[in-house]
């Protein structure tokens, strides 16, 4: 039977507005296809979609200096990247100064991760060259919730192998100015980074934290403070640490079954970008 009642209101003129709202019905669905398209597009040709990385610069160094050929290749799939100005920053390798001990100066990668939450990254992974690396480790022992990924790239700032007479004569300095109650005093330091000398400014407090060979910054003894997480290590073949092999401080951390330890051909400061395939296919993994 025919609905009379629907036929009659088409022929006082409404047909055409029947019409019409059918075909905006399927405008609107085309327009909606249009605007996810490109979404689930780069959903599928950005294999890291989802991935927040935090990359933390080296001693003396600068967000995404040596690390920026690694970070253009991440975001390149998809990442992420969100590059903090430590405490050590500076040129050439020298640090401005060490305003702010080791442990308060990991809480900007705490800050880095919120951000990079804030935008909607899931899976966090925390990533660092030479002291940047050492920050990471730090940070994921004393840190470790939420972490689906720790990357030591040229994993370097090793105080307990320190054995320069200068810089042992200032961990002496340092412990002498804290007892004597002048530990908040900005004054000079010994320093060093990859064989160059310099002095450095800090708070004997800042300097002991990063300095003292049973301190805070140990990579072996915060790695082995790691929890279970995922633990890439990329050491170049002409790195000085790369001598020490696994033993150093990977056996300690790599708890989780998806840790590796890589060696690429490369420098201390090149590591990261030679790197760039060993990282991807290891986030990849995860």
């Amino acid at each position: 039977m025919l609905d009379c009642h629907r036929l009659d209101c088409l022929r006082r003129g409404d047909f055409a507005g029947h019409i019409m709202a059918r075909i905006g019905r399927w405008i609107g669905i085309v327009v909606l296809g249009l605007l996810v398209l490109p979404a689930a597009a780069f959903a599928q040709s950005g294999s890291l979609v989802g991935f927040g990385i935090v990359m933390v610069h080296g001693k003396g160094g600068r967000p995404l200096g040596p690390t920026k050929p690694l970070a253009d290749a991440l975001e390149a799939e998809g990442a992420r990247v969100v590059s903090p100005r430590m405490a050590w920053a500076g040129t050439a390798g020298q640090p401005d100064s060490y305003d702010i001990p080791y442990d308060q100066a990991l809480g900007e990668i705490g800050q880095a991760i919120a951000l990079l939450r804030a935008q909607g990254a899931r899976k966090i992974v925390i990533a660092g060259q030479s002291l940047g690396a050492n920050a990471v480790i730090g940070y994921a022992a004393r840190h470790p919730a939420g972490l689906a990924g720790v990357m030591s790239l040229a994993a370097g700032h090793t105080p307990e192998r320190f054995g320069r007479p200068d810089i042992i004569a200032s961990v002496e300095k340092a412990r002498q100015m804290i007892k004597a109650g002048r530990g908040q005093e900005t004054t000079d330091f010994a320093d060093s980074n990859q064989g160059k000398s310099f002095q450095v400014k800090a708070t004997p407090k800042a300097y002991l934290s990063f300095f003292d060979p049973t301190g805070p910054s140990v990579i072996p003894h915060n790695a082995a403070a790691m929890p279970k997480i995922p633990f890439l290590w990329v050491i170049g073949n002409a790195d000085r640490l790369s001598e020490l092999g696994p033993s150093y401080a990977f056996d300690a951390g790599a708890k989780h079954p998806k840790s590796q330890y890589k060696v690429v051909n490369a420098g201390h400061i090149d590591t990261p970008s030679a790197a760039k395939s060993e990282v991807i296919a290891w986030l990849k993994s995860l």
